[in-house]
């Protein structure tokens, strides 16, 4: 957020010098007038300058702030004294990271981070229905969605060196899209397996095959459900 200071002969005056040095209209600003200013006697004795604080906000903060009082209205209704951290990074093409801290986080995650990702697509749709370029939204609550990829990648790798050992493939249990990507970025570089996803949504699965192997009909299936957090 940018903030200026301007003063003019009006209040008008010195929001128009406001607009012009931000470089921006004067509908995208919000303004706070300090002082109205007066002309003094006649106009030329007494006189005193409008003062006026002007403020502006990049597209991406105006988005992450309607995401963080949307999701805040949702945790209030919820029944849950939890906090909302904001943060923007501009750099990434508009990503805004919202951050619950306190209260019952178990209630905000769900099972498998299932009502973390419905607060998160659902602050994504409020945050873009604001005029300006698409960002994208990232909702966590004290450090869960790190703390899972650790863990699916620790499953990742665990699961490659069996089908390494035993020569053949394992399927895991039905993962979101961005859960599946972990494991795929996890065995990326992994000697002697391959991964792909097979099976329709919500159902879609990751298949880790011995390299070369990965038609093969002997599978068996692995389940996440007992992933702990270390």
């Amino acid at each position: 957020m940018k903030v200026v200071e301007k003063l003019g002969r009006s209040v008008e005056e010195a929001i128009e010098e406001a607009a012009k040095e931000l470089g921006v209209a004067r509908d995208e600003l919000e303004i706070e007038v300090l002082e109205e200013g007066n002309k003094g006697i006649f106009g030329i004795l007494g006189g005193k300058h409008a003062r006026v604080r002007v403020s502006w906000c990049s597209p991406a903060e105006r988005k992450g702030r309607r995401a963080k009082e949307f999701l805040e209205g949702v945790l209030q209704r919820m029944g849950l004294g939890a906090r909302v951290r904001e943060e923007v990074d501009e750099h990434e093409g508009g990503l805004v990271r919202l951050s619950v801290e306190g209260g019952d986080l178990g209630v905000v995650i769900g099972r498998r981070g299932q009502t973390l990702d419905a607060l998160q697509y659902l602050a994504l749709v409020v945050a873009n229905r604001e005029y300006g370029p698409w960002v994208r939204v990232m909702v966590d609550a004290e450090g869960y969605r790190e703390k899972r990829e650790d863990a699916l990648a620790r499953l990742a790798r665990r699961v490659a060196e069996r089908v390494r050992r035993e020569g053949r493939k394992e399927v895991l249990e039905p993962m979101t899209p961005q859960e599946r990507r972990i494991i795929h970025l996890a065995l990326q570089d992994e000697e002697g397996v391959d991964t792909y996803s097979e099976g329709e949504e919500p159902h879609r699965r990751v298949v880790v095959a011995p390299r070369g192997r990965g038609n093969g009909s002997s599978a068996r299936r692995i389940s996440g459900a007992g992933i702990k957090f270390e």
